[in-house]
Formats: C-alpha cells, structure tokens, sequence
C-alpha cells in the first residue's frame, strides 16, 4: 500500500506502507524505533546511535550524523530515511531526497518531542506502541520537581565556548526544571567569550556530556572564568534527546543537585 504523510517541515513524502527497510540518520531516534519494536526493519543507523547497544553489531553504520556515506545508503536501497533538520546535514540530506522517502523531525519544544514520536509510530505502523511511549513521558513529567529559578548556563562546546538559548529543545528541558536560561536573549548555539559568560552571571552551569564530551578537568577551567557560579557535569542526552529516553528525564533532573 503506498501511504503520502507529511514531516515536521511540512515536506509531503510518499511510501510503501508499511516501510520494510529504514534507516535512522538520529540517535535518539533510533532509541526511539527500538522501543515502537521496530528492529527486524531497522537497516541501517550512524555511529552515534549507542541506545539499543546490541544494533551496533546488527545493523550497518553509515556513517555520523553530519558525514554520513550515500554511497552505503544506495547500497542498502531503504524504502525510509529518518532525519532531524538540526542534527543532519542538509545538502546530504537533499541529495537522498532525489532518491529515497526521507522523513525529517524539527523539534524546538517539548510538545515538538512528543508530536514526532506520535508521527513516527503512524510513518511505521505502530501508532499504538508510540501513544504508549509518549503516556509514558508525560505522566514521568508529571513527577518532575520544580526548581528555585536560578541563572543557568548550558554549555555544549568548549574551543570555542557554545551554549544552548532559546528555541533549543535543551532550553525547553531547562524551563521545564524551572530554571532560567540565563542566554535566552540569543537564539539557538551561540558562541560565547569568556567576558560573554562573565556578563551572563550565571548562578549555575551545566557541562554536558555531549557533543563535547566535558571531564572534571574543565570544570576548573570554567570556574576560573566564574568562580561564583555553581558547576555540574550533566548528562546530555537527558537534556538534549527528544525520543524515549525522555522518560528518563524527570527522575535525572529531579536527582541534581543545584544548591
């Protein structure tokens, strides 16, 4: 059965439904196919999809989620390709268009999150399976603590610094703790000196674990810049990945310490 759907971008798409041969160029998306138990149709995922751990033996790598290889992609001839705008490259992506379905999420916001997974689970026949995940995020959110309204700073880079503004879904994780982002006069990752993050004053400043992988070592280093500040090392997928593992969420923010 040929099924037409339209992504988060408003692009109108046209598959055989059900789709039999996909490929997830998104990590927390892949979780995502996981849990709709959509395996024995998963062919193909990038290097940074490590949740289910066990596809990485089974499943081919095609690549990152910026420089993947078309050329592997063509060879595996899938009937879908799911993508998001932010974390894809869009020329490649472009380039698959001419040759393949490709589905692609925007996801800026909380209700984004849970829109995609909803679509998702329809784009591949498991409606049913995707209104049970997103169940299960909304009542985990339901048990989310709020906090005291403190300045925070996330970053993700460091060389230079980045941190993550408004119209981020991280800034959306950081409202719903009840922080505020102490950068919400940018938009989305810009990039800050280290008299930008002094003039920030921020109260509290979150080193993600992802993209850059921040240590202990730099937590001094950024202390250097503000002492005053309060410096924890967070978990970026709980943060920044818009699929399942948002059900994790809430239990995460709700363990961290801020005072």
């Amino acid at each position: 059965m040929v099924k037409s759907v339209a992504d988060q971008l408003g692009n109108k798409i046209t598959i055989e439904f059900p789709p039999q041969r996909i490929i997830s160029l998104v990590p927390s998306q892949t979780e995502l196919l996981s849990e709709l138990n959509a395996e024995c149709r998963v062919i193909g995922i990038t290097k940074f999809c490590i949740h289910p751990k066990s596809w990485r033996a089974t499943k081919t790598i095609v690549g990152g989620t910026k420089k993947f290889s078309i050329e592997r992609i063509i060879g595996l001839n899938p009937d879908l390709i799911i993508g998001n705008k932010e974390e894809n490259d869009r020329e490649s992506i472009d380039a698959l268009k001419k040759k393949f379905p490709v589905w692609m999420s925007d996801i800026t916001s909380y209700e984004d999150a849970l829109a995609m997974i909803e679509s998702v689970g329809d784009l591949i026949d498991r409606y049913a399976d995707a209104r049970v995940v997103g169940d299960r995020i909304r009542g985990a959110f339901q048990e989310l603590e709020k906090r005291t309204p403190r300045a925070v700073l996330y970053l993700i880079w460091r060389k230079p610094w980045m941190a993550a503004a408004r119209s981020t879904f991280i800034n959306t994780m950081l409202e719903a703790v009840g922080l505020r982002n102490c950068i919400s006069d940018q938009e989305r990752y810009p990039v800050l000196s280290a008299d930008d993050i002094q003039s920030y004053c921020p109260e509290v400043i979150f080193l993600s674990s992802e993209p850059y992988p921040f240590r202990d070592v730099h937590v001094d280093e950024i202390r250097s810049i503000v002492p005053s500040a309060k410096i924890i090392l967070v978990d970026g997928e709980m943060f920044s990945w818009y699929g399942s593992r948002m059900a994790l969420a809430p239990a995460y923010f709700n363990s961290l310490s801020l005072d």
